[in-house]
């Protein structure tokens, strides 16, 4: 027997968001209780734009880190296929605004203050696909999506 599930992404009316954006998409409880959040991190419009491969891969490895200095329970933060942002998934409750000041922090530490040395997870030995990796892309990109600000709505722009 074949289970009928949705999957809240493929539900979201994607022409109707603003990114970009940070939206809780839910939060859940496990067995004993502990609860999770799961945010939707849109750092480009969708359909409209996307963040090429080896920057968005870069910002990734970056994120993995400068979240995890920022606020506890990160339990982690992956890349959408279509490259527009990124799936964060945390320990605990959460709200969309503190998530949107986490990134936007991030984001700036990206664009101003770091260097290729700062970038974790760039060797083979650390990384599944070690060559593709453009910090240049990720700075400019960062610059552009702060430029635009982030919100704490998704469809209604409301800069953190």
């Amino acid at each position: 027997m074949t289970k009928k599930v949705t999957v809240e992404s493929f539900e979201l009316d994607h022409t109707a968001v603003k990114a970009p954006y940070v939206r809780l998409i839910s939060e859940e409880f496990g067995p004993v209780g502990d609860s999770i959040t799961n945010f939707d991190v849109r750092l480009v419009q969708p359909n409209e734009d996307a963040i090429p491969t080896a920057g968005l891969h870069t910002i990734e490895h970056l994120l993995a880190k400068l979240i995890r200095e920022r606020i506890d329970g990160m339990i982690d933060c992956s890349p959408f296929g279509c490259r527009t942002g990124f799936h964060l998934i945390m320990w605990g409750k959460h709200t969309s605004t503190e998530i949107a000041q986490v990134i936007k922090s991030s984001l700036e530490e990206i664009a101003s203050a770091t260097s290729w040395e700062d970038v974790p997870g760039t060797t083979i030995e650390s990384c599944g696909n070690y060559k593709d990796h453009s910090l240049f892309s990720a700075k400019e990109w960062s610059k552009l999506i702060l430029s635009q600000g982030i919100s704490d709505n998704p469809f209604e722009r409301h800069i953190v």
